[in-house]
């Protein structure tokens, strides 16, 4: 709400206007007054408003329900689907929280026969049967701690000639490999630091204090390698991804203390076409970008730079093949996120608009039931639609059934408010209300475009890996160190989503680096496996006819 204009008024002018109402003898100079008064009133209240919401906001983050969801907003089972005015669902009960043997894939197996007993020895306790071996062994779980990066020392025999003095040093094993860091070490540091983010002081003092260094400048060497052998799969995963059907893009700030010393080099050194306003722009941003389509894996893509959301997704559409269809793009109502020269179906994030209610749940109990009751149906639906496994269609014919009535439901109860004067344009409730009607046709394609989402929370999600890093490592210092950091992050991540072992897939790619960079194609995280099998199968020889 826009602040009123500023008036003076004195207690003598304010009491001479007070005799004239008594006498009903107001003056147009009164009755602005009075316009200029009541206009203050509602700013204060609107102010005072805002602020208590925002205040039960932080209290409700600090020390209330930890989620968004419907009944711990309301701290109750049962919710009101009849709109202000006019069935109980239990909680899951939570899991004790421990794992089964299955659950330690990565584990070394250790086979553990019987002491005393083997296969065919007669039964001890009924003498008649004998003994044979079950499938599933009886499982014990022994864990033990370790250092992220383990060395082992070989100490090679010396011997030398007492006549002549030659010295004889005895060969390394074969296990112990060429290099001081073999490729699982890089590949180790780059998923502490740009899958979980920990930083490389921190790893390097985790390491010295259990007696195995590894020094930052070196963990930086490791992942700059690791991302020089990554660079041409990095190039045909921006490919892949452009392809896409569905594009979800969001960005966050980032620093890059290179760049704010020379704004000079930012602008020098984008790639594609600059912002228009690229000289005046002072923020650096980090944009997360997740493509997918209904048959191929989810691809995550990070961009660090000057460049906003739709700036950088602009610069990845220009990959796309020309003959196919526009993708639908999901993101948050900012009109930065939107690519200016390409076509896309947009859909908004219906959480967003969600959360315009979540915040107003205490000043307006009622409302906010019956709007966020709708929205736990329409989110069942969803939930529905993937527990059945429906393509794109029958999603769509699925939520046009079930959720399109609920939601227009809600759109006239929206419309109806504002038309019977039920609620104030200009305050919080109405703004909220403003903001669903505002991007209406946006927020509601998933009922109306095949395959659009109802939520932008998988690139929200993704986007947690830079903030992760941003807060533990606070910067990047240069450029190419934020350019290393986005081409790991995306593959480790691409991987996270298609449930890849991320530490399996950045060794083995180093392990054959001449072949990644032959045919990145191949090496692509949903390929490697059957790319490495190709490569270690033995080889048939045929015989001339």
């Amino acid at each position: 709400m826009k602040p009123p204009d500023r008036t003076v008024v004195d207690a003598r002018r304010l009491a001479g206007m007070m005799e004239r109402l008594r006498r009903r003898e107001l003056t147009e100079e009164d009755y602005a007054l009075l316009e200029g008064l009541i206009e203050t009133w509602q700013y204060c209240c609107s102010a005072v408003e805002r602020k208590t919401l925002t205040i039960k906001r932080l209290q409700r983050i600090l020390f209330g329900p930890s989620t968004e969801k419907t009944e711990k907003l309301l701290n109750k089972a049962e919710r009101n689907r009849s709109p202000p005015g006019g069935a109980a669902a239990k909680g899951k009960a939570k899991g004790h929280g421990r794992h089964g043997a299955d659950s330690y894939w990565g584990a070394k197996r250790v086979r553990v026969t019987h002491q005393s007993l083997k296969v065919g020895d007669p039964c001890g306790l009924c003498g008649k049967g004998k003994l044979y071996e079950l499938k599933v062994p009886s499982r014990v779980v022994v864990c033990r701690a370790e250092a992220p990066i383990q060395a082992t020392v070989y100490e090679c025999q010396k011997l030398r000639c007492s006549a002549c003095g030659a010295v004889f040093v005895a060969e390394l094993p074969q296990e112990a490999g060429a290099e001081k860091y073999d490729a699982s070490a890089g590949s180790m540091v780059a998923l502490l630091k740009y899958g979980n983010g920990f930083p490389f002081y921190r790893l390097e003092q985790l390491q010295k204090s259990v007696g195995m260094p590894l020094p930052a400048a070196v963990q930086w060497e490791l992942v700059k390698r690791k991302a020089e052998v990554l660079l041409p799969v990095w190039e045909q995963l921006l490919q892949e991804a452009a392809q896409g059907e569905v594009l979800h893009n969001d960005d966050t700030y980032v620093t890059i203390l290179q760049l704010l010393k020379d704004r000079s080099f930012a602008l020098d050194h984008i790639d594609g076409e600059k912002p228009a306003n690229a000289a005046e722009r002072s923020g650096t941003f980090t944009t997360a970008i997740v493509s997918s389509t209904e048959n191929r894996r989810p691809i995550a893509l990070f961009h660090s730079g000057i460049k906003h959301a739709g700036e950088n997704l602009t610069d990845l559409l220009r990959r796309r093949q020309a003959d196919r269809d526009a993708p639908i793009l999901m993101c948050d109502a900012l009109s930065r996120n939107v690519p200016k020269a390409f076509t896309v179906i947009l859909a908004n994030c219906l959480a967003h608009g969600r959360r315009q209610f979540v915040d107003l749940i205490e000043a307006f109990p009622a409302e906010c039931e019956y709007v966020l009751g709708i929205f736990k149906d329409v989110y069942r639906h969803e939930k529905r639609t993937k527990q059945l496994g429906l393509s794109a269609q029958q999603r769509l014919a699925y939520h046009q059934s079930h959720s399109k009535p609920l939601m227009e439901e809600l759109h006239a109860w929206m419309r109806n408010q504002f038309e019977q004067k039920n609620v104030e344009p200009n305050s919080s409730m109405g703004e909220a209300i403003s903001y669903m009607l505002r991007h209406w046709q946006a927020l509601t394609q998933f009922f109306r475009v095949p395959g659009a989402p109802l939520d932008n929370t998988v690139c929200e999600r993704t986007l947690k890996r830079a903030i992760l890093n941003r807060k533990n490592s606070l910067f990047y210092k240069t450029c190419n160190g934020a350019e290393v950091g986005d081409i790991l992050m995306s593959l480790i991540y691409t991987c996270i989503l298609s449930s890849i072992n991320p530490l399996e897939y950045l060794t083995e790619t180093e392990k054959h680096t001449p072949k990644v960079a032959d045919n990145p194609q191949a090496w692509l995280p949903w390929n490697y496996r059957n790319t490495i099998e190709a490569v270690n199968a033995p080889k048939v020889k045929t015989l001339p006819a």
